[in-house]
């Protein structure tokens, strides 16, 4: 702990954003990073706990509370307050494999776990991991690394996203032949094509993928296993297989009018957008615009804010989000203490932007789509929404959200984008491979294992966990790792 008395003397301090009518010009990430010596101080503030809540990654009322990946936060808190970057840089890689992916995009739960936040403001732990990598970046010492010797096994990863990356990164690291196979034309998986520009720009997972590819990873795009590639020959080819597809089956809504034109499931929308721009900057005009159109996205979550914003970037006419449960509160209430994650009130980017156009919150709670209403060509120009109540089972104790009788109203709407979720895996990759699927439509494996009912074949991520972090997916990418590691050698020595 190099600076006792820096939480006391150092405000909480992140990096600025920039205003939200000028980003939405483009597409670009818009945090603007603190200067070292700003960045020092914040991380003088970490308390160095003798019981760090932030990198405990445990569930405590069915949420995570500090990081799953179990970073040594303190450790390289200090490392940053003193300046000592590289030290700093080789403590993050320890037990994060892309902590340039996760200082951009995962929510923090490290953050909502720092005792700072119990009395006052946590410590910028993702600031100060920002700043640890992009740091080494530029100094050349997040170059590759290609192991020094190779065991002669080889394993295949079906998908790269984060999951399927990170068990990618560590088997390669251990001195096996990975190949990647992804079926999109991009690597990256959900990275590249589920979360936008705005929050990570394609670059930085370019930049990391060709760093694997000259560490000796093998990336084959356009690699849809199930249909162009065949389970079998896989099973021939390579020693081990671990299935990293993700949860891709979005849920869908099923009210009248469903199959109007003008309707996708967000993924679709936010895809189409990211390849365009990528392909042509936008000019090719291959995606689901909402330009000039009365826009709905029906979700309250992460992908629903995306919806959100870059619908405005389209130069949409209005945007409504609907959140079916009740509005959160905006500070902790009593049956939700530290360390649990704090179920609050987050108004985030898309919102902001919203709020800077029209002048209001775009979200409306306690509220669902009754029927969605077309004109003759079948085109969608209408939704009725209602309004929903919570009301409690006495038998169960369980409460759910109930239509009000009498609150439908109907709204205009160009455009639907339905961002309520995923549930589990395609099956045609399951049944390809022969693997069991649970209740949830989850490959199944042993509580906490990754091996599935398959001699050889493994699974990791939302396809074995259901739709999740970023950094849980990196979690359990890098146990897989170990676990077919074991399979082949008998033993591991990855972390």
């Amino acid at each position: 702990m190099g600076k006792p008395t820096g939480f006391l003397e150092y405000n909480r301090e992140t990096g600025r954003t920039v205003d939200p009518r000028t980003r939405l010009k483009n597409y670009n990430e818009f945090h603007l990073p603190l200067s070292e010596k700003e960045q020092k101080c914040q991380g003088a503030r970490c308390m160095d706990c003798g019981v760090p809540f932030c990198q405990s990654g445990v569930i405590l009322n069915g949420m995570v509370s500090g990081c799953p990946l179990n970073n040594l936060i303190p450790e390289w808190n200090d490392l940053v307050y003193s300046g000592t970057w590289q030290q700093a840089y080789n403590r993050l890689k320890k037990t994060n494999s892309f902590p340039e992916f996760t200082a951009r995009v995962c929510p923090a739960p490290c953050e909502a776990a720092c005792t700072c936040g119990l009395n006052g403001d946590p410590v910028a732990i993702k600031e100060n991991e920002y700043a640890i990598i992009e740091r080494a970046y530029a100094s050349g010492i997040a170059g590759p690394r290609p192991p020094k010797i190779r065991t002669g096994k080889k394993v295949a990863v079906i998908g790269s996203g984060p999951a399927g990356l990170a068990a990618a990164d560590q088997l390669n690291k251990r001195g096996h032949s990975v190949t990647v196979l992804e079926r999109e034309d991009r690597a990256g998986g959900l990275l590249m094509y589920g979360i936008p520009n705005m929050k990570l720009e394609k670059h930085v997972i370019d930049r990391k993928v060709e760093i694997m590819k000259a560490e000796g990873i093998e990336f084959i795009t356009g690699a849809d296993v199930g249909k162009n590639h065949k389970a079998k020959d896989l099973l021939k080819e390579y020693d081990r297989i671990i299935l990293a597809c993700g949860a891709s089956n979005p849920r869908d809504l099923n009210v009248p009018g469903r199959d109007a034109q003008g309707i996708y499931f967000a993924v679709d929308f936010l895809k189409s957008t990211t390849k365009s721009l990528l392909n042509s900057d936008l000019q090719d005009n291959e995606y689901i615009s909402a330009k000039g159109k009365h826009v709905i996205v029906i979700g309250g979550g992460d992908t629903g804010n995306d919806c959100v914003g870059t619908s405005l970037r389209h130069g949409c006419a209005s945007v409504t989000q609907l959140e079916m449960m009740p509005k959160l509160p905006e500070t902790r209430t009593e049956d939700n203490s530290w360390p649990e994650w704090p179920k609050v009130l987050k108004t985030d980017y898309g919102q902001e932007e919203a709020i800077a156009v029209f002048g209001k919150d775009p979200r409306v709670y306690q509220t669902t789509v009754k029927e969605f209403i077309k004109d003759k060509s079948g085109k969608l120009v209408k939704a009725v929404l209602m309004s929903l109540e919570p009301k409690k089972d006495e038998k169960t104790g369980r409460v759910s959200m109930e239509p009000v009788a009498g609150s439908e109203k109907e709204v205009p709407a160009d455009l639907v984008l339905i961002a309520a979720g995923f549930l589990g895996a395609q099956n045609y990759v399951a049944d390809a491979f022969g693997v069991k699927l649970n209740g949830r439509s989850n490959v199944e494996t042993e509580e906490g294992r990754y091996k599935t009912n398959v001699d050889k074949v493994f699974v990791a991520g939302d396809m074995h966990r259901g739709q999740s972090l970023v950094v849980w997916a990196i979690r359990e990418g890098r146990e897989v790792a170990k676990e077919v590691d074991i399979s082949l050698m008998g033993y591991t020595n990855l972390v």
